[in-house]
């Protein structure tokens, strides 16, 4: 029978309690001297690391040092029900309790991360506050990339002839005679003899099976293979390049220069130099459609071609990528942003190639600019770092004016060919026929060029047939029910398409309003729709409209940019997929259908990406034959942007956005942050960023505006309201914004806060 003790009418104090139920001692735990406590962190929503022991079965049989795990190495450790992969972290080890640490399960021996690498995972978590668990669950992959590749099955010739000799047979061990191991497969294909020939020498012990190493992954690039003739001008370009190079030490160079100036040509100089040395290179672009494009260049110039990183690879092929470049294996990466995550042994030299491209931001989970990113790491490592465009970003173009990136120009395109010349058309006086889009200038412009044999491109950067379908009798509009957006038509998939969140639905017969017949219209344009009046207007032209929507794949595009590129498409439709990195020798036109679009979005960059886009798209036209024409259809022809890009005038676009930017404080002369809150419920959203809005710590050089609907009020069935800060431009931001979340209650609910240091995107 238990008794319960006797305190009277009181409830006992916590020291009453431990005296009558004291808690057990707790064991003394003494580390063998073999034993050791690690930091680990892990790739989960955490920002500590974690304590394991290192059991000494773990350690005792390794060869470096004393046995001992160092910073830097992978291991697998418990935690809670899984297992997991971590990778040793220089933190310091913080237990209380030594007979409570769970211990390693098992280590990788073949790869680590070097302390500049862990270095840089910390920057990032750091600079953009996100979680360093999640910043590390962008490096590492799962186990398979860990192990090192198996040994392939091959056959060589050991013994006699068999007793009976067939003619296969015969022809069979002739060609084996050298002596070398080939796989069953090979033997197949080479000499043209079935498996049962094999299997049958097998049995007969004229043939043994054996193992062979496996193939690299990447043939080695030779820095030697074919040199391209320079001109004066890219010459000493490239020569500074190569110095940069090979002195080993950090170096930011802007290579800018126009299209078709020969900026690859000039950059592949400074990566034959880092492969000379036996050291990494790592190109990064920002779509895959330019991926396969530089492939073909890279191996023309190098002999082979790169490894690859883009989500277009099968997972087993970036596995084994992964680790390749973590051992050193693989000397030239070309890859999407994702490939600056990429553990690389030993980097000597970046390449951010159309550095002013917005694909190059990440805009969820850990949220970043790859191209700011590669030059942190070019940085903290010690390497060179080279950024490339024909339109440099406001802020590459200011670091070069103020000397802090070394400017590298090309003016002039190679081979003397001539910019386009860029002409403007008036919308207001010279429109369309009603129901079309294409100007009677522009249609006659598209006349000659056929008749001159030569290829004409109609760009608008506009995906499917229409921005808006809507029902003339009622008024009825197709909205995204989980987003505050019009559904947009494609026409050729018969779908309502959101382009944000990805929902679809058929296109019905009817108003689902008001039940009318035939009443629905799409209103504006969209590339599918331009192409069906292409093909009224040309009705025996071979016509291609290039749109990530219409081509299911990277093959496929492949096959589309080679037809284009091989003179045997008359018209190319496309939007921003057409725009940049591309060479297509028969191109001498190129029509913007609606060059104003973009510039009365509200965002501060709306005018820098509107000059950029059509400079790149313009510049497709007459790299190779003739003087190429451009062709911009306009109702804002006074527009800043719009003239300079009439006028050819770089510089002044430049100067005058600066001018601008430096005017109202905004980057590059002032930082931005952005929070983004949203919620499953509008009132809860709306609360939560009043309440973050009243505990931002009072600065007197930081404004905090907000919150505001987010002109992308709806996303995905959540509720977003947006909250700026403006600061300048020295100011510490990330640690200011850090010390405000500190501040701020924890959110409930369905809400979310998300941080965007430096934003790109405004919506």
């Amino acid at each position: 029978m238990f008794l319960k003790p006797k305190f009277g009418d009181s409830q006992p104090s916590t020291t009453e309690m431990l005296k009558l139920f004291p808690p057990p001692k707790p064991k003394e735990v003494i580390l063998s001297p073999s034993e050791q406590i690690v930091s680990v962190l892990v790739p989960v929503y955490v920002d500590n690391s974690y304590s394991y022991r290192v059991p000494s079965s773990l350690v005792g049989g390794r060869d470096a040092g004393d046995g001992r795990l160092q910073p830097g190495q992978i291991v697998r450790v418990p935690l809670g029900p899984r297992s997991v992969l971590g990778v040793v972290w220089d933190d310091d080890c913080n237990f209380s309790d030594a007979a409570r640490l769970k211990d390693v399960e098992h280590v990788f021996p073949d790869v680590a991360f070097s302390n500049s690498f862990r270095r840089f995972v910390d920057w990032i978590a750091s600079y953009t506050l996100a979680q360093r668990g999640m910043v590390l669950r962008m490096v590492l992959r799962g186990e398979e990339a860990l192990l090192p590749a198996k040994p392939v099955k091959a056959l060589r010739l050991t013994g006699a002839p068999p007793p009976r000799m067939t003619k296969a047979r015969e022809q069979l061990l002739d060609a084996m005679q050298g002596g070398l191991a080939e796989t069953k497969a090979d033997l197949i294909e080479r000499v043209g003899v079935s498996g049962s020939v094999i299997d049958g020498l097998l049995k007969s012990g004229t043939l043994s099976p054996c193992l062979l190493p496996p193939p690299p992954m990447v043939e080695q690039p030779d820095a030697d293979f074919a040199p391209p003739k320079l001109n004066d001008l890219q010459e000493e370009a490239a020569k500074g390049i190569r110095d940069a190079v090979r002195k080993r030490a950090f170096a930011a160079q802007l290579l800018d220069g126009v299209t078709g100036s020969g900026k690859t040509e000039v950059y592949f100089e400074g990566v034959a130099e880092a492969i000379r040395a036996g050291r990494q290179v790592l190109v990064l672009v920002p779509e895959i459609a330019l991926t396969s494009a530089f492939l073909d260049r890279f191996a023309a110039r190098f002999g082979v071609l790169p490894g690859e990183w883009h989500s277009g690879q099968s997972q087993r092929y970036r596995n084994q990528i992964w680790r390749a470049v973590a051992t050193g294996e693989v000397q030239v990466i070309v890859g999407a942003r994702s490939a600056l995550m990429l553990p690389f042994r030993d980097l000597g030299l970046i390449v951010v190639d159309e550095e002013h491209d917005g694909a190059y931001k990440q805009e969820d989970r850990v949220i970043y600019n790859a191209r700011d990113m590669a030059v942190v790491r070019a940085h903290q490592s010690g390497f060179a770092v080279v950024l490339a465009s024909a339109t440099p970003s406001v802020e590459s173009r200011n670091n070069a004016d103020l000397g802090r990136y070394e400017h590298i120009r090309l003016p002039d395109r190679f081979g003397g060919q001539s910019m386009p010349d860029i002409a403007l058309v008036d919308m207001r006086a010279d429109p369309p026929e009603k129901g079309n889009w294409l100007s009677p200038r522009l249609v006659e412009a598209v006349n000659q060029t056929l008749e001159a044999g030569e290829q004409s491109l109609l760009f608008l950067n506009r995906r499917g047939y229409a921005p808006l379908t809507l029902c003339r009798t009622c008024g009825h509009r197709f909205q995204c029910p989980s987003c505050s957006t019009w559904l947009v038509e494609h026409r050729f998939r018969q779908q309502l398409v959101c382009h944000h969140c990805g929902h679809c639905e058929p296109v019905p017969p009817s108003c689902p309003s008001c039940g009318a017949d035939d009443s629905l219209v799409a209103c504006g344009p969209g590339v599918e729709r331009i192409a069906e009046e292409a093909a009224a207007l040309w009705p025996d032209r071979h016509i291609v409209i290039l749109s990530s929507d219409l081509i299911p794949g990277v093959q496929q595009l492949r096959a589309e940019l080679e037809l284009i590129a091989s003179g045997k498409a008359d018209i190319v439709i496309g939007t921003q997929l057409v725009a940049k990195g591309h060479n297509f020798p028969a191109m001498t036109l190129v029509g913007v259908i609606d060059a104003d679009l973009g510039l009365a979005h509200g965002d501060l960059r709306a005018g820098e990406k509107v000059f950029q886009t059509l400079a790149q798209v313009t510049g497709r036209a007459g790299r190779h034959r003739g003087q190429g024409r451009g062709l911009l259809q306009t109702y804002a022809p006074d527009h800043p942007v719009i003239r300079a890009l009439a006028e050819a005038d770089r510089e002044g676009f430049y100067t005058y956005e600066l001018e601008q930017r430096n005017r109202a404080g905004m980057p590059p002369f002032g930082r931005l942050g952005a929070v983004i809150v949203s919620a499953e419920d509008r009132g809860a959203a709306l609360a939560y960023g009043r309440v973050m809005a009243q505990m931002a710590p009072r600065e007197e050089s930081v404004r905090v505006l907000g919150p505001a609907e987010a002109p992308l009020a709806v996303l995905r069935g959540r509720y977003r309201f947006r909250l700026l800060v403006a600061t300048p431009r020295a100011f510490a931001l990330s640690p200011w914004l850090r010390h405000w979340l500190s501040l701020c209650p924890k959110p409930s609910g369905s809400v979310r806060v998300q941080i965007d240091v430096d934003p790109v995107s405004f919506v």
